[in-house]
């Protein structure tokens, strides 16, 4: 079946939708530091929980062929270079070990197992290795053909609100869910006990999802005292991380938009970072806006015309 508009284009169009108008009396150099799970950073731009850049050869990631280079160690390195929160998804225990050894601060994003023995175990083991938060990725239940996700042979399942409660109570860390891109489920998730949430559409697992800042306001107005807020999908500038953090996001992740730079080092991928973090800061300062806490919604205005 073909769409005539896929989520990824129906959320770029949304971000361009919004302008900014300009407040220079009063402001200031701005300051890009934000405290997550306890733990300060130089920024708000984090990376995205990416997964299976280990073999960089395999097809799908021939963004670095034949490198013998592991791409989620890379992509760690970059992190910890740039002071961001680090976020992984699927892979081996000793990777991910491998990446909290890089220095990193990281979120360990567990996928909805049909087995719930292997999301406790994966749970422990990711707050042994040392991540500071581990999470579910709920989006990955359901397939595209009417039945249940498989990813590599692993089977899924949709969770219920009392599961996610029961990993939140086993993980003795924050506990975050990403895919979320309703109130229904951000409020669930409250209830459950999350420490926070991921709106996001995982970059289109359903044609003609909303975009993330099209509900990410309801979702606050409903939520947003509960649980920290944070905004996935399209992200490809310092410009579109300010327009999700005036609607409220605490943070943002960066994931396809830094894929094509690990082929040359965690070196290029943390100078984007802190290239989208200083536009961040100027944008901040022309909008008259000195710190994250001081963001305001309502310098935003939705194009009509």
């Amino acid at each position: 079946m073909q769409y005539h508009s896929s989520p990824d284009k129906i959320t770029r169009d949304f971000f361009d939708s919004l302008l900014l108008e300009s407040r220079y009396l009063d402001s200031g150099l701005a300051s890009t530091e934000v405290e997550i799970f306890g733990h300060r950073f130089s920024t708000p731009v984090m990376t995205a929980a990416l997964s299976h850049l280990g073999s960089m050869g395999r097809k799908g990631a021939d963004f670095i062929e034949h490198s013998a280079v592991n791409g989620m160690i890379v992509y760690a390195e970059a992190a910890a270079r740039s002071n961001t929160l680090h976020w992984v998804g699927m892979g081996d225990d000793k990777e991910l070990e491998d990446i909290v050894a890089t220095g990193a601060k990281t979120v360990k994003v567990v996928k909805p197992h049909a087995d719930n023995a292997e999301v406790f175990r994966k749970i422990s083991h990711a707050v042994g290795a040392g991540c500071v938060a581990v999470g579910m990725d709920i989006d990955h239940a359901f397939n595209g053909s009417g039945g249940y996700d498989n990813i590599f042979g692993l089977e899924m399942r949709p969770k219920t609100t009392d599961e996610i409660a029961q990993f939140v109570k086993a993980a003795g860390v924050p506990f975050v869910v990403k895919g979320v891109l309703s109130v229904r489920d951000a409020e669930k998730c409250a209830q459950a006990g999350c420490a926070a949430i991921v709106v996001s559409h995982h970059h289109g697992m359903m044609a003609y999802n909303v975009p993330p800042l099209m509900v990410i306001e309801d979702i606050l107005k409903t939520v947003g005292k509960d649980m920290d807020i944070f905004v996935d999908c399209g992200i490809e500038s310092g410009m579109d991380a300010y327009k999700c953090l005036a609607l409220g996001a605490k943070a943002v992740s960066v994931g396809r938009h830094l894929m094509p730079l690990l082929k040359q080092g965690p070196e290029a991928v943390s100078d984007r970072i802190n290239a989208m973090t200083s536009e961040l800061a100027s944008v901040m300062s022309r909008t008259g806006v000195k710190t994250l806490n001081e963001m305001d919604p309502s310098v935003l205005h939705h194009r009509h015309f």
